[in-house]
């Protein structure tokens, strides 16, 4: 067994082992304890160190998705979305009621499940519930475990994890953001029904366990306390929620969040994490850059650069005064405060430009991004070829994905008219009253075909203009044979009436700008300071530093 299980008190609120002493159990915790304070009507205490976060909790209701035309239906119950605090989503605790299948039966404990549906399901369909709160990204590793208390007929059960608006009639894996290990046949499915050969089958009695490397974006599976490989990679910029599907009847699960000790030793894991994190940090020399500051001052740099390196330019000008305020307070010397204080209007030129064209980017508005770089940096995307194919790759995905949203936003698919009045009054007045009502029937039906006439020709007009960039990118790279893939993965958007529904779906994530952006802001960079390209010692030192920061173990246990 891992560890020695986990801390908890009488009020639910539980820690698993791997996350003792970590800064997000210390700051959740704290909220949680703000909270019954609240309710108590006392003042919150918090642990050593950390400050008082916010306990409310959004009012603001999902809406009704409506049910599949085909095969089996399943549960939408409009329910409150994940509770949050400060941007510290709880750990999963227990199965979803408001997030299950109708064929699959949730426990009392919220922790056990079974498939009470009929065997004669089609081959696509299956049942599947997920998990009241996702895992924590901030947490750094999450890990979970399922027993199978019964295979049910085939052995059809998957395990992974999904987003929140992924079908549950499939199994985990069977859909775009989704993912699952099934134990019918050993393989792992990464958001398509076409499988990939992983490991071995699983069974009755075995126990299976899935976590996310959040800071590696990988994510592995174990079996009766052994590791199974890495199953699923480059997992990055997702929320997703533990998950498990059935297919048969009598096939039942049992899950452990953390309340009990794992079968795997996943507490080694985590120690050979940090191991190899801080082994990271101390290899990595800061002699290259030249510096006499102390220990205090070079800090300080490190802050001022990283603000730099990512545009924030009021952020900077707010340190640099802080600093300077320090500075004068403390009068350590104008050295110290030249340095870290005096931001130059040649760099804050170059931050605001760069944070104007990852605006753009974040907008979706490709163009103005291109049109802005090649102002203020032509050289740049001469010198990058693999940063510019990748913003007119990402310019083609902008406009399939406004295809997509213009179809969806069809008049057709929104109108909802009623069929009568519901009264049989036939004095002057009501019969006045329904001539009127039909009369505006009729308008809102012909201001209806006007707008879906509208539309379709807006949709038309865009997916030919869709088509010809397309046509125009892929004669543009040709002969660059290191594009075929991605060129495949964009184009096979088109094969689908709803791109948003395709194997590919993930490349319409909002969040894949973010690399873009990134990736183009770094080549910006690369230009302005030669040296910090050529060196790469300040970007790794960066990297290292935050992920210490995920990882962050206490000595001691947090305050109960």
């Amino acid at each position: 067994m891992s560890g020695a299980g986990s801390s908890a008190n009488g009020n639910g609120f539980f820690v698993p082992s791997y996350l003792r002493g970590s800064r997000y159990i210390e700051k959740f915790q704290a909220a949680h304890e703000a909270k019954l304070a609240a309710q108590r009507g006392a003042p919150a205490t918090h642990p050593s160190g950390t400050g008082a976060l916010s306990s409310r909790s959004s009012s603001v209701s999902l809406p009704k998705l409506a049910p599949s035309h085909r095969g089996m239906t399943y549960e939408v119950i409009e329910h409150q979305p994940p509770e949050i605090h400060d941007g510290w989503s709880p750990l999963p605790s227990k199965w979803a009621e408001t997030d299950k299948n109708q064929a699959m039966a949730i426990g009392d404990d919220g922790l056990e499940v079974h498939f009470v549906g009929g065997s004669k399901l089609h081959d696509n369909e299956a049942a599947a519930t997920r998990t009241d709160y996702p895992m924590p990204v901030e947490g750094g590793i999450y890990y979970y475990e399922v027993r199978i208390d019964s295979k049910g007929k085939d052995g059809m059960i998957g395990i992974g994890f999904s987003g929140r608006k992924v079908s549950l009639e499939k199994l985990p894996g069977w859909e775009p953001e989704s993912w699952g290990w099934h134990g019918d046949d050993g393989n792992t499915f990464c958001c398509q029904m076409t499988g990939k050969k992983y490991g071995p089958t699983f069974t009755t009695r075995d126990i299976i366990g899935c976590g996310i490397n959040f800071m590696t974006g990988c994510a592995f599976f174990t079996k009766n306390g052994v590791h199974q490989g890495t199953a699923f990679r480059d997992l990055k910029d997702i929320l997703v929620y533990p998950s498990v599907g059935m297919k048969r009847p009598n096939a039942q699960v049992t899950v452990n969040f953390g309340q009990t000790p794992f079968v795997y030793d996943i507490d080694d894991m985590i120690r050979r994490e940090r191991a190899a994190i801080t082994e990271e940090i101390n290899r990595t020399s800061i002699s290259s850059l030249h510096t006499q500051a102390d220990e205090s001052s070079f800090l300080k740099e490190l802050v001022a650069q990283f603000f730099a390196h990512n545009g924030f330019v009021e952020t900077a000008k707010a340190f640099a005064d802080e600093v300077r305020a320090e500075s004068r307070a403390l009068q350590t010397g104008t050295g110290t405060e030249t340095s870290h204080s005096e931001i130059s209007l040649e760099e804050d030129l170059d931050a605001s430009n760069r944070q104007q064209i990852r605006a753009a980017i974040m907008d979706g508005d490709i163009d103005k991004a291109l049109k802005r770089t090649n102002a203020f940096y032509p050289q740049v995307l001469q010198d990058h070829s693999h940063v510019y194919f990748r913003l007119r790759c990402q310019k083609f995905v902008e406009m399939i994905r406004q295809t997509a949203e213009i179809l969806e936003s069809s008049p057709t698919k929104q109108a909802k008219f009623s069929n009568g009045h519901g009264s049989a009054d036939t004095d002057t007045e009501q019969v006045q009253m329904d001539v009127d009502d039909s009369k505006n029937e009729a308008e809102d039906w012909d201001r209806m075909e006007m707008e879906e006439d509208d539309t379709s020709v807006k949709y038309q007009e865009l997916l030919e203009d869709t088509l010809r960039y397309g046509q125009v990118l892929k004669q543009e790279f040709q002969d660059d044979p290191s594009t075929d893939g991605a060129f495949k993965e964009i184009f096979s958007l088109f094969m689908y009436e709803d791109p948003r529904k395709s194997p590919q779906a993930h490349l319409l994530d909002r969040a894949g700008r973010v690399p873009v952006a990134e990736e183009l802001n770094s080549a910006i960079l690369c230009m302005l300071f030669p040296l910090l390209c050529d060196l790469r010692c300040t970007s790794d030192l960066y990297r290292c530093i935050l992920m210490e920061e995920q990882y962050h173990w206490a000595n001691h246990p947090p305050p109960q």
